[in-house]
């Protein structure tokens, strides 16, 4: 199981395998249409989850330091937004990802429990100032006490993604396999459960999410998933395959649906390793199911945001990367 601690390392870790359509194909061709990816940003402590917050900004949570930091998309300069989150203390974790509600962040923590020898609370908060946060609700208790079906080793879980909809979170959790749905007001329920298929990125369009699936070790190409739900739904709907450890899910303009692919992941490699430097791809996704690669390359890519017809891609070694003409 990928996420035997994540953001992947995938980060640095099926839907009812039968209930979604069999049917896998491979990406296709790289596009000629995206520019050449370019550095922006370089030195941040460990690149994890993003957001486009407040002016427009990249929001880029940082688990090495407990950090959410201020980018700006078109010169690249850093500020921080937020500190003094729980340090990820194995290596990965910490903070994981980051969503906003109007102008306020929300900041997902994770392997930062007693499980994995620390002190803090695993769960969704609030950003209330510079330094100071609110725990809206405690995930890795909710997980303490409603174990998953699927093997596991961390009972706290190891979260990866949330998404705003419809007025609650949804959050994933690569390690116990499933989905959660998180009020404001700290109300945790499971949404949807999976085999061992590792869930990874989300994005929202309507009543409908839409979300990556890493794939089980050894992360075949096969097993790389794009599959849609409804929060009522029991089983997932497979939207396209073929892709090597993806990461992500995000829409661009024109309601164009895109994955990250992290790549190829190392064989003999522990649990939660990510893939091999410079294999990472952003797909683009095909109405027939398949992917067509629009670059890459990619060095351990994490998550990836759109502005325009720019694409903003966030890497474990702390680097942001921008593709234009996307």
């Amino acid at each position: 199981m990928m996420f035997g601690i994540r953001k992947l390392w995938i980060v640095g870790v099926a839907a009812l395998i039968a209930m979604i359509t069999p049917s896998v194909a491979s990406a296709s061709s790289v596009s000629v249409a995206a520019s050449e990816p370019t550095q922006l940003v370089t030195g941040l402590a460990g690149g994890s989850g993003s957001a486009i917050g407040p002016g427009g900004a990249l929001y880029v949570t940082e688990g090495l330091a407990g950090r959410v930091s201020r980018v700006d998309p078109k010169t690249g300069d850093v500020t921080t937004f937020a500190t003094g989150l729980p340090k990820s203390i194995v290596g990965i974790g910490g903070a994981m990802d980051i969503a906003f509600i109007g102008s306020t962040a929300y900041v997902l923590v994770t392997l930062v429990g007693p499980d994995v020898g620390g002190s803090d609370i695993v769960g969704i908060y609030r950003v209330d100032g510079p330094h100071t946060f609110t725990v809206i609700a405690d995930i890795g208790a909710f997980a303490l006490s409603h174990p998953p079906k699927p093997a596991f080793f961390i009972p706290t879980g190891v979260q990866y993604a949330l998404d705003f909809y419809h007025g609650a979170f949804m959050v994933t959790d690569g390690h116990h396999n499933r989905v959660y749905r998180v009020t404001l007001d700290g109300q945790i329920s499971e949404v949807i459960a999976f085999d061992d298929i590792v869930p990874t990125g989300l994005a929202v369009h309507g009543n409908t999410v839409y979300m990556a699936e890493a794939g089980p070790i050894p992360h075949l190409p096969q097993n790389g998933k794009v599959v849609s739900f409804e929060p009522k739904s029991p089983t997932a709907t497979q939207v396209a395959a073929g892709g090597r450890l993806l990461v992500d899910v995000e829409f661009a303009r024109g309601h164009t649906l895109y994955a990250l692919a992290q790549g190829v992941w190392p064989l003999g490699n522990p649990e939660g390793s990510p893939a091999l430097p410079n294999t990472g791809s952003l797909l683009r996704v095909n109405p027939d199911g398949t992917f067509t690669t629009v670059t890459e390359g990619l060095n351990q890519p994490t998550s990836v945001e759109f502005i325009g017809d720019t694409a903003y891609v966030v890497g474990l070694p702390g680097e942001i990367w921008k593709i234009n003409n996307i």
